[in-house]
C-alpha cells in the first residue's frame, strides 16, 4: 500500500461524490465523520489553505476502503476504522504534505495504530484526552415513572439558557475547545451551534433538562448533548428528554439513533441502556504534542 493511494482534497462535495456511499454504508460508526461534514457544507467555510478543513479517501481498484476528516476548530483527525498499515500511509502522506494534526478521535483500535504511526514519522508525543462508547437505539423503552411536566422544543427565547447550559456541559466534561468559542461568542461555530435542542419543562414552567440531535444525515441522527444541571439530577428529567428526542428521530425518518457516553459514567450508561440503546464499540481520542511542521514542504 503506497501512501498516494489516499486521495486529499479540501472540497466537502467532491469527497462526498467519491467516499459518500461507503460513509453511509455504516452510518452509526460513521457518525462523526457524517455529521462534521454536513455541517461544514451547510456552514460553507472556507476551502483552501493548510487550515482550510481536509477529506481524504483510501481507493484502491476503485473502491473506497477509508476515509477521514480534519476540521480546523480543532485540528483533530477523525478518520474511519484503519489497520495499522493504513494508518502508518495516511500519517506518511499527510507528514509529506505538512498538514498539521492536534490529535485524532476514532473507534479504539484506529486510534491507537494512528498515535503511534504519528509518533513513528514525527516524533509526536500522545496523550490520552478522551474517551466513550458508541451506543446504538435498539427497540426503545421509555423510562417509568415518568417526571411530571413534558418536552418541548426550544426556541430562541431559550438560547440564553441552552447556551449557558452547553458551558456547563463542556464544563463537566473538560470540553476546553467548545468552552472557549462559546466565551468568544462563536456559538454557531461551536459543536452545539448546529444542534436541535429539546427541553423538560415542569407544570410551573421551571427549565430542568436539555437533550439534543445532529441534524439528519445517511438517515442518522446523534444524540448530544444531554445534560442536566447537578442540582436537578436524579428525578429522570434526562431520561425522559432523551427518551422524547429517540422517540421522534424514527418518526421523523432516522434508521440509525445513536449516542456516546462515558464508560466510566455508570449512571448515565445504565440509563441509556434502560432506555434501549445498545453498545456498539468504544471510541478514543489522543492529543498531539512535542512537534511542529515549520519550515514543513
Amino acid at each position: 500500500m503506497r501512501p498516494e493511494d489516499w486521495h486529499l482534497t479540501h472540497d466537502a462535495d467532491e469527497f462526498l461524490a467519491r467516499a459518500g456511499e461507503f460513509l453511509r454504508s455504516r452510518p452509526a460508526e460513521h457518525t462523526m465523520a457524517l455529521t462534521t461534514i454536513e455541517k461544514i457544507r451547510k456552514r460553507g467555510v472556507s476551502t483552501s489553505g493548510v487550515e482550510a478543513p481536509l477529506f481524504g479517501r483510501l481507493e484502491r481498484g476503485g473502491e473506497v476502503h477509508a476515509a477521514f476528516c480534519r476540521v480546523t476548530a480543532h485540528r483533530h483527525l477523525n478518520p474511519t476504522s484503519l489497520t495499522p498499515g493504513q494508518a502508518d500511509t495516511l500519517a506518511a502522506r499527510l507528514v509529506r504534505l505538512g498538514q498539521p494534526l492536534s490529535g485524532v478521535i476514532a473507534d479504539h483500535d484506529t486510534a491507537d495504530a494512528f498515535a503511534r504511526a504519528w509518533q513513528l514519522h514525527t516524533g509526536a508525543r500522545s496523550v490520552r484526552t478522551w474517551g466513550a462508547r458508541l451506543h446504538r437505539l435498539g427497540t426503545l423503552t421509555p423510562p417509568r415513572p415518568t417526571p411530571e411536566g413534558r418536552c418541548r422544543v426550544a426556541g430562541e427565547q431559550d438560547r440564553e439558557q441552552v447556551v449557558r447550559w452547553c458551558r456547563e456541559f463542556c464544563v463537566d466534561v473538560g470540553e476546553t475547545v467548545s468552552i472557549a468559542l462559546i466565551d468568544a461568542g462563536s456559538w454557531t461555530t461551536s459543536r452545539f451551534g448546529d444542534r436541535h435542542f429539546t427541553l423538560w419543562e415542569t407544570p410551573d414552567g421551571t427549565l430542568t433538562s436539555m437533550a439534543a440531535v445532529t441534524s439528519m444525515t445517511a438517515d442518522m441522527v446523534r444524540v448530544d448533548p444531554v445534560y442536566t444541571p447537578a442540582l436537578l439530577r436524579g428525578h429522570g428529567y434526562a431520561g425522559a428528554v432523551t427518551a422524547e428526542l429517540s422517540r421522534a428521530a424514527p418518526t421523523a425518518g432516522a434508521t440509525d439513533v445513536v449516542l456516546f457516553a462515558d464508560p466510566a459514567n455508570a449512571t448515565s450508561s445504565a440509563l441509556y441502556r434502560r432506555i434501549g440503546f445498545v453498545p456498539v464499540g468504544d471510541f478514543i481520542g489522543y492529543e498531539f504534542t512535542g512537534y511542529d511542521f515549520t519550515g514543513a514542504a
